[in-house]
């Protein structure tokens, strides 16, 4: 075989090497392909909703082939600082979950996946300022946070459609919505003035409840001292009137007898000391019984 055929084999081979590379190409399961024909969208093959990766052909240099992802895609958005509508600042990192839906669509208007990804973030934090922003910032920190995601999502579907993005909007979910570093010291400063105010008045409350307390206790205590002094005296005076009149039945009965006890209750009171000198004649009334018997 000449040298010169051999050259024309060869050439032969690469130019059909050449012209293979250029029919056929392969599609993974994961990805979808769009087929340009001088650089504009001509089909989709392997759809997202469509089940047909493998071998595929297309025309020799008139066509090539971009692959686009068909899995779910996660985008995470730069941190955005949003005014709520109780003009409270919050600094809210978001991801977002979407895939493409419509290949051509999406090629036609962003190209590639890059572009959509930034074209994606401006929507984001776009929605995340409307519908965050129309709200106060305890809704976004904690009692409303699911509704307010999910009207977040709507309204970036919404967005996207308008946008014919070719991209659907799986979900929109918010990391962290918390304050500027800047504003935390004063709203931790403005939360302890608020719970010392509070204590204070709880404080307050407990005093005046301990005064009422002891006041009703101090009325309790008189009202009963009082009663009790009350009933004291009058015991005490029914006493004495029962005394008196045992003492005046008895002196009507042994008048002798009556004032031989009396005369014993005053020598009892006079000389109970011991030490008492008592300067008398011998001759008085007081010491008729250490003379005389009682009855004499």
């Amino acid at each position: 075989m000449s040298q010169s055929r051999m050259i024309l084999i060869g050439v032969g081979l690469v130019a059909l090497l050449i012209l293979a590379a250029n029919t056929f190409y392969i599609v993974d399961q994961r990805k979808q392909a769009v087929v340009l024909r001088f650089g504009e969208p001509q089909r989709v093959v392997n759809a997202f909703r469509d089940n047909d990766p493998g071998l595929k052909v297309k025309a020799p240099f008139l066509e090539n082939v971009i692959l686009l992802d068909k899995r779910n895609q996660a985008l995470e958005a730069d941190s955005e600082e949003i005014i709520a509508a109780d003009q409270e600042r919050l600094v809210v990192d978001a991801f977002l979950r979407y895939r493409i839906s419509d290949p051509l669509q999406f090629f036609r208007t962003l190209r590639d996946e890059r572009t959509a990804a930034d074209r994606l973030e401006r929507l984001v934090n776009s929605s995340l300022r409307q519908v965050l922003g129309s709200v106060p910032s305890n809704d976004i920190i904690a009692s409303r946070r699911a509704e307010l995601m999910l009207a977040t999502r709507n309204d970036v579907a919404t967005r996207a459609r308008a946008a014919r993005l070719g991209i659907e909007v799986i979900d929109i979910r918010i990391k962290r919505a918390d304050l500027p570093q800047a504003n935390q010291q004063a709203v931790y400063r403005r939360m302890q003035t608020s719970r010392q105010q509070e204590a204070a008045q709880i404080r307050g409350v407990g005093e005046q409840q301990k005064r009422e307390i002891m006041a009703g206790a101090d009325r309790e205590v008189t009202v009963t001292l009082a009663t009790a002094t009350e009933e004291s005296s009058k015991t005490r005076g029914e006493g004495d009137a029962r005394r008196v009149a045992i003492f005046a039945q008895s002196y009507g009965r042994d008048p002798s007898f009556a004032a031989f006890f009396r005369s014993m209750q005053a020598y009892s009171g006079a000389l109970a000391s011991g030490d008492t000198t008592m300067i008398l004649s011998p001759k008085s009334d007081f010491f008729k019984y250490y003379n005389n018997g009682p009855g004499r």
